[in-house]
């Protein structure tokens, strides 16, 4: 029987689990993956992970013996890992490609399937192109198990847990992180990054750092929203910072030491101020089409160049791999920086921040009041609409068709479409319309100078197209 066809968003393949992830479609899926690998490299080589979502390890060796099947060596993690682990270890070990059986910060009825590239970054879009295009109707049968495969040594086990951790230490002073007194937490989400960054820092202060693939029912994706048991830790412990990363520890969320919510968009005028005006590194800045404007603003005032993509890491990497980019970053928390690999990392770009702050002296209200003397204090708020279909898709349909020239007391003065539809109003206000490539959801991006005036920018664009 001929299968439903499967297609990559803007991160990979996902699906719910038993729903449309099922071991038949999995199969397919690695079966287009290694068709293509066998096409491209002469001996291909294939690092496969997995995070802390349920069966990932069932899953994960499925992978490994569709792949071993076809002849292509695999390196398997001996256990949960995170995504930029898998990254670092195709890039160090310089094998040809690497999967993740992982959904991100998706809910956990969900899991899914990304690419990484040979460069130890997301697969470019070429590439998932090419693998989708190979993907097969229905799943072919694998004879052979996975413990027979790995007695002919095509299924190996690689631990890349120890490889990543051995990189940290090589690139940060946590020497003097440690000695600089401050009280850090860090909340795992139930996500991959638990246990490395409990033997980097084993007297942080920890949450929901065990096993638990029902993430207790919140998505782990770090926004503020996600985050208040970890908010209110922070105020009643006295933390001085607090480090969020999401299921697969590639995104980032953090807290100052009043428990104040600090966002990607900070986060990255952060490490463009840190990395060139302090340590006088230079390079591109990348950011998406959901990115404050302010970075661009910081960018050309330090006389950085700057790009603008659309919404997902991988045209972000793209461009890092031929050209020389100080920091690359999204608004999803996504976020990578010169001297790394070209991926997002979450526990790799908190400790820059850390650094910045032990090296400093200052907290980390003082290291973002700096940023506000350059480009002016701002705020920034996202909204996630659950709604049907045809309710989301004539949304869309009115957005293509006749795109708003007001939203109540906002008046339109300019509208880009480069991914999704941005709304720029007066005083260096806008608003940002676009579906998930990933999710059933509608976002709406808002940003003005306080939390107040953001808010009230998204309540009058939702009562906007609600009605139509």
């Amino acid at each position: 029987m001929r299968m439903q066809p499967i297609k990559f968003g803007t991160d990979g393949w996902r699906a719910i689990i038993a729903e449309s992830f099922t071991i038949e479609n999995l199969t397919r899926v690695t079966e287009g993956m290694a068709i293509w690998l066998n096409a491209t490299y002469p001996k291909p080589s294939v690092m496969v992970g997995y995070d802390c979502r349920f069966n990932g390890s069932l899953f994960s060796n499925q992978v490994a013996r569709v792949l071993a099947s076809h002849g292509i060596q695999v390196f398997v993690a001996q256990r949960f890992v995170s995504t930029p682990m898998v990254s670092l270890a195709v890039a160090k070990r310089q094998v040809s490609a690497g999967i993740v059986i992982t959904a991100s910060h998706n809910p956990p009825e969900y899991n899914g399937f990304k690419i990484k590239g040979d460069f130890g970054g997301p697969g470019l879009p070429s590439t998932v192109a090419e693998v989708e295009a190979h993907i097969p109707d229905t799943p072919c049968d694998y004879p052979l198990t996975f413990a027979e495969l790995e007695e002919k040594g095509l299924i190996q086990h690689f631990d890349m847990e120890s490889l990543y951790l051995n990189h940290i230490r090589e690139s940060f002073d946590l020497d003097l992180i440690n000695q600089s007194g401050i009280k850090i937490g860090y909340d795992a989400m139930y996500g991959a990054g638990q246990r490395a960054f409990r033997k980097l820092f084993p007297k942080a202060t920890m949450l929901h750092a065990d096993y638990n693939p029902s993430f207790m029912g919140t998505a782990p994706e770090p926004i503020e929203k996600n985050l208040t048991e970890f908010q209110a830790l922070i105020r009643s412990a006295g933390l001085d910072y607090g480090l969020a990363t999401d299921g697969d520890a590639d995104r980032i969320g953090l807290f100052d030491e009043n428990g104040t919510f600090v966002d990607s968009h900070h986060i990255i005028l952060l490490l463009i101020h840190y990395l060139h005006k302090v340590k006088g590194l230079t390079g591109k800045v990348v950011y998406t089409f959901s990115v404050t404007p302010k970075v661009d603003k910081m960018a050309r005032l330090y006389g950085l160049p700057v790009d603008c993509t659309k919404v997902g890491f991988k045209y972000i990497c793209e461009i890092m791999l031929n050209e020389n980019v100080l920091v690359g970053g999204e608004e999803s928390g996504g976020i990578a920086i010169a001297g790394h690999v070209p991926e997002r990392d979450g526990i790799y770009i908190g400790l820059t921040i850390l650094e910045m702050m032990a090296r400093s002296g200052k907290k980390l209200t003082e290291l973002v009041q700096e940023i506000y003397d350059i480009v002016g204090a701002f705020n920034f708020q996202r909204r996630d609409l659950h709604l049907p279909e045809a309710e989301k898709n004539a949304i869309v349909a009115k957005l293509q068709s006749s795109p708003y020239t007001e939203f109540g007391d906002y008046k339109v003065i300019r509208t880009q479409t480069l991914d999704g539809y941005k709304f720029d109003f007066a005083d260096e206000q806008w608003v940002m319309i676009r579906p998930s490539g990933t999710e059933p959801v509608l976002r709406i991006y808002a940003e003005s100078a306080t939390r107040a005036g953001a808010e009230a920018i998204l309540d009058a664009v939702i009562a906007a197209i609600r009605k139509g």
